[in-house]
């Protein structure tokens, strides 16, 4: 099989927008017509994430055609799920409108944060959004303690099913509570009402282990998943920091880890020194094209891979 080619770093904010001021965190790519468009989260300088957008040409996805100046979803109301912040992960035409799923942020008291699944749904062609409820629509549960985030959704025959991280607890690490995670899985008839059936799919190399945002593509036999995970030592931008990682499935429910995607290492240098995180990939015109951030979760920006045995 072939190696990932990587093509660098395509997209950096230039910090010169208020709600932009650093970051473009959790590539989401869809394709349209002979452009990908890509959602991504900016932070301000409260480190409050909003949603925007940049297109990029199918053929050669190093050149960026369009910038969105505004975002496409902003925080929501004080005291809801994703007050501090809307971080979309996954955009998918269902009708003649396109829905968000999001990771929606609010600070935490003891640990500095908690997330959970939100969804917007656009009748604009994804220019603006507004959220389907006030409230999540994957959540903590009495089975899932702790947090929900970084959805990603396949309907096939008429079933939704979603891959996303899972909270597994938070551990002190050198005086400060780190989270880990798990990717588990819902079901839905609607993708409106979903229903978490706590199964884990990736399993843990390690205790400390914290394994999230699935990109997941139907195959000819199952699935094949792409995800990210790191430890939780030392993971920003250290010897614990992200990977990218592979898995594939016959029914999208129980997965085999494969290798790490050859290709897909950090460079020692540059904008992915020491991390790659975040994947989305979407398969166009024979290839499969994946974009995803480097160092510092974002902060320098989106970069971009392509497989040439699509």
């Amino acid at each position: 099989m072939a190696d990932w080619k990587q093509l660098g770093a395509i997209f950096v904010p230039n910090g010169e927008l208020d709600w932009s001021k650093t970051h473009a965190q959790a590539p989401a790519a869809l394709l349209m017509g002979d452009r990908i468009r890509v959602y991504y989260g900016a932070r301000d300088a409260d480190n409050r994430s909003r949603t925007s957008f940049f297109e990029c040409d199918r053929a050669d996805p190093t050149r960026v055609l369009y910038v969105h100046d505004q975002p496409v979803l902003g925080l929501g109301k004080p005291g809801t799920h994703d007050e501090d912040g809307a971080i979309g992960s996954q955009a998918m035409m269902v009708g003649d409108e396109m829905w968000l799923y999001y990771g929606g942020v609010s600070r935490g008291g003891n640990v500095p944060y908690r997330m959970s699944v939100g969804l917007a749904r656009s009748r604009d062609g994804g220019l603006t959004f507004e959220r389907a409820f006030e409230g999540p629509v994957v959540d903590r549960t009495p089975h899932e303690p702790y947090m929900t985030m970084a959805p990603n959704i396949l309907i096939e025959n008429g079933a939704w099913t979603m891959w996303y991280g899972s909270g597994t607890g938070w551990v002190e690490i050198d005086g400060k509570f780190e989270p880990t995670y798990q990717i588990k899985l819902a079901r839905s008839d609607d993708g409106l009402t979903w229903r978490q059936l706590n199964h884990a799919c990736i399993p843990k190399l390690d205790p400390l282990e914290a394994n999230t945002r699935p990109s997941v593509l139907r195959t000819g036999d199952g699935y094949e998943m792409w995800f990210s995970y790191r430890n939780s030592i030392g993971y920003r931008d250290g010897t614990g920091s992200y990977r990218i990682g592979h898995a594939t499935s016959t029914d999208g429910v129980e997965w085999a880890r494969q290798p790490d995607p050859e290709g897909l290492k950090p460079t020692g240098e540059g904008w992915n020194s020491a991390t790659m995180s975040y994947p989305s990939v979407v398969v166009a015109d024979g290839r499969k094209i994946m974009f995803h951030n480097g160092d510092g979760f974002g902060q320098t920006g989106v970069g971009c891979s392509v497989l040439e045995d699509a």
